[in-house]
């Protein structure tokens, strides 16, 4: 049996007659880039996630860029983030000329840990971006108090972890701003790149609207930097046809989990487990100290696995000047050297999983 990591076929197949049907609108419209495809969806998707404000942009390394311009976070200032995620949670500080402040994060979660983050505050912090790792969200009790305590911006990446929720709010829409990204493999993904920005402030709304456009505030007229971020037509009509979709894929995906957490209990492995409020299971990360060697063992019989992240971002070489001599991450270390993502998807079947599971056990045996 071969098992992918992931499959988008499948999810091609549900959507397919209705998504060429609206492609040819698009072109006959010629409405490419923003337009009102673009934004049938902002407001397809602000409904679903309850928030007042949706504005779509071309990636969510956009969308973490422009919410840390709009929430006032400037050059030298200190942006507090995990150091166990994907280097997008970073760049957009760095493109802004802001400070990343690498935080160990916790064990159980790989989200960022509050009290580690609480050491780390200085008179240059202005914002903390949680990440919401693998589809579960960080401790925003935690989170929000602490900005709280330190008048600090809360920009949440939520890049993997639409569909999960925390009191019953979705992730992205409990800070000031939230970001998600609709790259392809995502639990929404687009045909390309895509990306989102929420938030409850009308201020930031309108600024955001116009950043990614240029910064236009009327036709060629551009009242301070701008950039070309705006969200495309197509990727837009893709999406609008997977939301309706996602809650159903949502619940199979936690199915897929749960079935994982089950059937691989017992077996020397540090198995995810859901702490904080809803999981959407983004990915199904286990970990253990022989990583590579069981890596191998399921490529050898035919199951592609993933690998989030190995290198974290206290070890990047783009990162390096950011990283005080003699810092320790051992949580986050460990994440990355001992973290190994096993194939969940949408139209995995149980076959497929329980195929999994059985070639984990006999390679521990």
């Amino acid at each position: 049996m071969k098992v992918p990591f992931n499959d988008l076929t499948w999810q091609w197949r549900h959507i397919e007659e209705g998504v060429r049907s609206d492609f040819d609108r698009v072109f006959a419209s010629s409405q490419f880039s923003s337009g009102p495809f673009v934004e049938a969806f902002e407001r397809q998707i602000a409904e679903w996630l309850g928030v007042p404000h949706a504005i779509g942009v071309n990636s969510g390394t956009s969308a973490l860029h422009l919410a840390l311009l709009s929430a006032g976070v400037r050059s030298g200032d200190e942006v507090l983030l995990p150091a166990h995620t994907f280097i997008g949670s970073a760049w957009g500080i760095l493109y802004i000329g802001a400070i990343p402040v690498f935080c160990d994060v916790d064990d159980e979660t790989g989200t960022i840990d509050v009290e580690v983050a609480r050491r780390l505050v200085t008179p240059r912090t202005r914002a903390v971006v949680p990440v919401h790792l693998y589809g579960q969200p960080a401790n925003m009790d935690a989170v929000l108090s602490f900005a709280l305590d330190y008048d600090l911006k809360v920009i949440e990446d939520a890049a993997q972890s639409i569909g999960a929720t925390w009191n019953g709010r979705s992730t992205g829409s409990l800070g000031e701003l939230g970001c998600i990204s609709f790259y392809p493999g995502k639990n929404l993904g687009a045909a390309g790149e895509a990306g989102l920005i929420v938030t409850s402030d009308d201020r930031y709304a309108g600024r955001l609207r116009s950043l990614r456009n240029h910064a236009q505030t009327d036709r060629y007229v551009h009242a301070e930097l701008g950039f070309n971020y705006r969200m495309d037509g197509l990727q837009a009509v893709v999406l609008t046809h997977k939301l309706p979709l996602l809650s159903a894929w949502t619940k199979r995906r936690t199915e897929l989990a749960n079935q994982y957490i089950a059937k691989l209990e017992g077996l020397p492995l540090e198995i995810p487990s859901v702490r904080h409020q809803t999981h959407c299971w983004h990915l199904f990360v286990v970990r253990t100290p022989s990583r590579n060697l069981l890596r191998d063992a399921l490529s050898k019989s035919g199951i592609e696995t993933g690998l989030h992240y190995p290198v974290p971002l206290h070890r990047q070489p783009a990162m390096s000047a950011y990283v005080k001599p003699g810092t320790a991450y051992p949580v986050s270390d460990r994440w990355a050297d001992e973290g190994l993502s096993l194939p969940l998807f949408v139209g995995m079947t149980d076959e497929q999983l329980d195929y999994v599971v059985k070639t984990v056990a006999t390679f521990y045996r």
